[in-house]
């Protein structure tokens, strides 16, 4: 049966990814040395479920990706209390154009790419 193992984010400062994403989600990381591209893999505290990879990329970020992680918080002051958070570990708000009475906030990590904290309480 296949799983989802690893979700991989490029980065131009590896080394900074990995300290605000290890910060803002509580999991370890392990290098791997002999990687060309930084290739460094986070790891959540139980050693279980799905792990968050970072690696030096070229490629720029995309203002609207096809693929970004959704973080989920239970209510809307665990949301507002994140996002504070998450604004304090180094991410930035993002101007986006959001339905009526959204149930996420977009933000973007400190290389720029796009995630959303979302509130699963809100229906």
């Amino acid at each position: 049966m296949i799983r989802l193992g690893t979700v991989v984010v490029g980065a131009d400062d590896v080394g900074r990814a990995v300290a605000f994403w290890s910060d803002a989600l509580g999991f370890r990381p392990v290098a791997f040395d002999d990687a060309d591209d930084d290739f460094t893999i986070l790891v959540p505290p139980s050693g279980e479920g799905t792990r968050v990879g970072i690696h030096r990329s070229a490629a720029p970020v995309q203002e609207h990706p096809r693929v970004h992680l959704d973080l989920i918080v239970d209510s809307a002051a665990e949301q507002a209390l994140e996002v504070e958070r998450l604004v304090g570990l180094g991410a930035t708000r993002v101007a986006w154009e959001y339905p009526d009475d959204p149930d996420f906030v977009v933000l973007a990590d400190t290389e720029g790419n796009r995630f959303c904290v979302v509130d699963t309480s809100h229906g």
